[in-house]
């Protein structure tokens, strides 16, 4: 689950660190929290209601509502439009 999906020769700006289920990975400042999910290979974020099927983001522009995560106990938020912040607290559907 932690591959590291980001492009080595891309220079980022100040490194954070976040939780994803109580667990710790690297963000970077200015990045959605969908983007330092996916770079940490979180690609399954919730499931679906009625079959429980896995899913993920689909337009990553905060149309489709497929990457709805919980943000420092937020629920329903749409990982691509909010930016990380050092120490969030990210919740995601891994059952």
């Amino acid at each position: 689950m932690m591959t590291g999906l980001r492009i080595d020769h891309i220079q980022r700006r100040e490194r954070l660190q976040v939780s994803v289920n109580g667990r710790p990975i690297t963000a970077f400042r200015g990045e959605s929290v969908l983007a330092a999910l996916v770079a940490s290979g979180y690609l399954i974020l919730r499931r679906s209601h009625k079959l429980k099927e896995g899913r993920g983001a689909l337009c990553g522009v905060g149309v489709c509502y497929e990457c709805l995560v919980s943000v420092n106990g937020l629920p329903n938020q749409r990982a691509c439009m909010v930016e990380v912040e050092d120490g969030m607290e990210i919740e995601i559907d891994e059952a």
